[in-house]
């Protein structure tokens, strides 16, 4: 039996502003006089969904913004009714939905975490018991005592957090919480929630934006769009999916706006990119790039101003901004001064080594050794590398980026010259010697 279960559910929000009182009686006095008013536009955050979710299954819900992720989980939360439909959980419920939402500014962390407990559903011994351990996750020991409204954001946060996965819940309902914090804490959330899920073996409905949590942490995945499932299969299937639809949705707007859409822009009116694009093997344009292929970039700019001893730079990035990798030029290129003029620039790369995914190229343009960059953008063509036919990629190359170009061995007895298998021998039989005593 599935421990939650959504059969064809629909939630149905009405578009408008909310009326206060007067307007409620002006609507009622028109209704008086035979006036009806204008029915408000229904909206669908969800739209006949349906599936269901096994005991110890970490389910990842993923979609673009307003496609109906946090209404799901506030149904399954039990924080909203759904419209139509039905909702089964069986087992208690532990929400991490807008974590620190919660907290009261005027009370200290002691007492909010008491308060907020209790609100959670854990018995009073319970929360004396984990205080301590709540405390120490949060990193909280010298403010603990402190009103919330002298926390920082973040430390509000890290207690909410603290708190919520400290519940001996069924079933913990995540959404966009694992990037609270800095760095380090974000690691120890991350760790946290591999050990319920692992070891504690939780049943975990997890929302996020970043993909590779969700194909490290989810047995499955569900794509939503609009209110609908687009997709409910593995991880890596629609992780897969879900870029291809954000990239479309990428070039769409860039063909479609008046000037390309770069991200993290610097220039100025000296350089002019004119054109990017990618080329194959054949010098054809291409945006499908395969697997060890060898391809070129192209770049058109124009030159307002001469250049000192010009540095190209050029570099590829996921599309959610992870960098791997970058070349320069200046080992290459010697020219000592680029007059005024319309020039292009080509990169050649010999076996494409980024597995397949979607990427996109950042490109810059410098003057002198120490490099002051007159133009550097990114995001300025997003392309595909697809499998190769010639190169064979194994299930573990999934969820990478690059492919180790790496021999191993058969394994053989350890060599002895060093001492270290002695003494290991040594250890093993004065150990056993022991036992037998």
């Amino acid at each position: 039996m599935p421990i939650i279960s959504v059969s064809h559910v629909t939630k149905e929000f009405r578009l408008g502003q909310v009326h206060n009182a007067r307007d409620a009686v002006f609507r009622l006095l028109a209704r008086m006089r035979g006036k009806q008013p204008a029915a408000k536009q229904l909206f669908k955050a969800l739209d006949d969904i349906s599936f269901d979710i096994e005991e110890g299954e970490v389910l990842g819900i993923i979609g673009a913004n307003g496609a109906g992720k946090s209404t799901m989980l506030k149904l399954l939360a039990q924080i909203a009714a759904p419209t139509s439909g039905r909702v089964s959980v069986k087992g208690k419920i532990a929400p991490l939905i807008e974590v620190g939402a919660g907290l009261i500014s005027d009370l200290t962390g002691r007492e909010n975490i008491y308060l907020n407990g209790i609100i959670l559903g854990m018995p009073y011994a319970q929360i004396r018991k984990k205080f301590d351990e709540i405390v120490a996750f949060a990193e909280l020991e010298e403010f603990i005592d402190t009103p919330i409204k002298r926390y920082s954001s973040g430390m509000a946060v890290r207690l909410g957090f603290s708190l919520a996965t400290c519940v001996e819940a069924d079933i913990l309902i995540v959404d966009e919480v694992l990037s609270v914090g800095d760095l380090a804490f974000q690691r120890k959330c991350f760790d946290r929630m591999e050990d319920m899920i692992k070891r504690q073996g939780k049943t975990v409905l997890l929302v996020s934006h970043n993909m590779r949590q969700v194909e490290r942490l989810c047995s499955r995945v569900i794509l939503l769009d609009h209110g609908r499932v687009i997709a409910d299969d593995a991880p890596v299937k629609v992780c897969d999916l879900f870029y291809e639809r954000s990239d479309r949705k990428i070039k769409l707007a860039s063909e479609q706006g008046s000037a390309r859409r770069w991200t993290n822009t610097l220039g100025s009116n000296d350089i002019q990119i004119l054109d990017v694009q990618m080329e194959n093997a054949s010098g054809q344009h291409t945006e499908i790039v395969e697997y060890k292929a060898d391809v070129s970039v192209r770049i058109r700019f124009l030159a307002r101003t001469p250049l000192k001893v010009p540095v190209f730079l050029l570099g590829v990035h996921t599309t959610d901004f992870l960098y791997l990798t970058r070349n320069h030029s200046e080992r290459q290129v010697k020219v000592d001064l680029l007059e005024p003029g319309d020039y292009e620039v080509v990169c050649k790369i010999s076996r494409f080594p980024l597995l397949p995914g979607i990427y996109a190229i950042l490109f810059g343009i410098g003057e002198g050794l120490v490099t002051t960059w007159l133009f550097y953008a990114e995001n300025l063509v997003n392309f595909q590398v697809t499998s190769n036919a010639m190169e064979a990629l194994s299930a573990d190359d999934r969820g990478s980026f690059l492919a180790l170009d790496a021999r191993w061995s058969c394994p053989m007895p350890a060599r002895s010259g060093d001492g270290r298998f002695e003494e290991a021998e040594g250890w093993l039989r004065q150990t056993r010697s022991q036992a037998a005593t």
